[in-house]
């Protein structure tokens, strides 16, 4: 680790209660608990509306003062009206925007895959500042998940997103690809500290009681002190030296009541606490990977897993699972809850509403490029069908089954929940609006 900066301002705005962030940052609030406190729909009426970008959208939408903002794969970040979907504006940069946005006052921060982070004034869409990272890059190894040939150092197809910020009035923090994990000043954009990991860093920070947890694809899930910068501990999760598959952590942290939850590529579902890092309790579910973050609810965490697919809900003292449902196919999307309900989506282009009281599938929403299924990826159970999506192990096919099941309108955006409606973005290149 180290620092490359100690300029530090007094009266640092980091014990501002996450509540009073609501919705406009990845999931809900500074400590990403990915729970909303309004109402979402129990019975789905229909499509409110869809705007259309020109490319996939993989981010997940925030709000704030009536606007959604929300990056696409087009290389632009958008903020349209939550009421109608009519665009106020749009910027513009060199890169695919899979970052999700946070808004604190008038700015609206967000990181591109050109490796700038910028600062977007929230009425002009006009850039306020900008701060360029080394770049950034997927998580990459040789024979990745066991493709060939072994010696091929292969991006990782299967790292979508980037590092979304946490924001408070005097200072943002996210992670690049370069390794990093940044804080800088909320008004001046000029870097405060730099931490760096070993490996790409595409966790979303959560900020909690003046401390910075996030996750490195070196398989290690860090506390730092978010004033300096100074590593407080570091969780060792597991290692795939040969496959490079069961490692990694992609999943961003909630923190409730000073335990730490996140997911890991091994397999797990880790509860650490908070202040010494000690482990509290795993969740097994080898040999499926655990990418979405957890959504923690009234003493339970609830999270959907990889291959197998499904949506768990755990016992946030034990970790034994209170709830299991089967939505058939894989699922990135991290859960929102609100008032009961939990919502997420999975690659097969469907959204799932799940009710809490009753442990069961309450509707399912499904776009209409999976409906079509040109491709024919999807069997008639439901599952997919990898023996399409998949042509070899050479390693190029890896992209081209990803490519396929982007195709399938697939929901890997995480909802956004406000009165009544779902905010979710969908590879088929719209964010909907679903009541």
């Amino acid at each position: 680790m180290k620092i490359t900066s100690t300029i530090l301002l007094a009266g640092l705005a980091l014990a501002a209660s996450p509540a009073a962030f609501g919705q406009n940052m990845f999931r809900g609030d500074l400590a990403h608990t990915g729970v909303y406190a309004t109402r979402g729909p129990r019975q789905l009426k229909g499509v409110k509306f869809a705007f259309a970008t020109g490319g996939a959208v993989v981010s997940s939408p925030v709000l704030a003062q009536g606007a959604l903002y929300f990056g696409s794969d087009d290389g632009k970040l958008y903020a349209i009206d939550a009421a109608t979907g009519a665009e106020k504006w749009h910027v513009a940069t060199e890169g695919p925007v899979r970052s999700s946005a946070s808004v604190v006052k008038d700015r609206v921060y967000f990181l591109s895959y050109d490796g700038v982070f910028r600062a977007i004034d929230t009425l002009s869409g006009e850039v306020a500042w900008t701060f360029a990272t080394p770049g950034e890059r997927k998580f990459q190894a040789p024979g990745l998940h066991g493709s060939r040939p072994p010696a091929q150092i292969t991006p990782d197809f299967w790292d979508l997103y980037q590092s979304s910020p946490a924001a408070t009035e005097r200072r943002v923090y996210f992670g690049s690809g370069d390794g990093h994990v940044y804080c800088l000043d909320a008004t001046t954009g000029k870097p405060v500290w730099t931490f760096e990991t070993h490996d790409v860093v595409h966790s979303s920070p959560a900020l909690a009681d003046g401390v910075l947890y996030f996750g490195s694809w070196d398989s290690y899930l860090y506390a730092v002190d978010a004033e300096t910068g100074q590593e407080k501990w570091r969780f060792k999760t597991g290692e795939d030296p040969e496959r490079h598959n069961q490692v990694g952590i992609q999943s961003s942290p909630a923190v409730v009541d000073g335990v730490v939850y996140f997911g890991c590529r091994d397999a797990h579902l880790y509860a650490v606490d908070a202040q010494t890092g000690q482990l509290k309790w795993s969740f097994d579910i080898k040999p499926t990977w655990i990418n979405a973050s957890p959504a923690i609810y009234r003493g339970m965490a609830y999270v959907p897993s990889s291959i197998p697919a499904a949506f768990y809900g755990l016992d946030l003292q034990t970790g034994e699972a209170r709830l299991k449902l089967d939505p058939r196919v894989p699922s990135f999307s991290s859960p929102a809850v609100a008032d009961g309900m939990a919502y997420f989506g999975s690659f097969n282009g469907k959204l799932y509403a799940v009710d809490l009281d009753s442990g069961k599938f309450a509707w399912e929403f499904q776009t209409e490029a999976s409906k079509r299924d040109s491709l024919g990826l999807i069997k008639a159970d439901g599952t997919l069908d990898f023996g399409v999506i998949y042509k070899s192990t050479f390693y190029e096919d890896a992209y081209l089954a990803g490519r396929q099941l982007f195709s399938l309108g697939g929901i890997l955006s995480s909802p956004l929940v406000d009165d009544g409606v779902v905010f979710v973005g969908s590879t088929d290149g719209h964010l909907y609006a679903l009541d």
